[in-house]
């Protein structure tokens, strides 16, 4: 029985998952890291939009125009 707690002693001292946990623990930095940077991006582009309301014929609309039109 001691021969088992020796094997069982020295197997618990080397951290044999943290080595095999690293390159899994590289690619989820790199996944979030990307996603962030991917929001990021989106949000100054969407920033830097100037959106322009048309109407049925496809002209734009003043903005002042489109309440007091809806609201006969």
């Amino acid at each position: 029985m001691s021969a088992l707690t020796e094997s069982n002693a020295l197997a618990s001292e080397t951290p044999v998952s943290r080595k095999q946990g690293t390159p899994l623990l590289y690619f989820l930095i790199f996944v979030f890291v990307l996603f962030i940077g991917i929001l990021i991006f989106c949000y100054t582009v969407t920033k830097r939009a100037n959106p322009v309301q048309v109407d049925l014929n496809g002209k734009p609309v003043a903005e002042g125009s489109v309440s007091s039109h809806h609201s006969r």
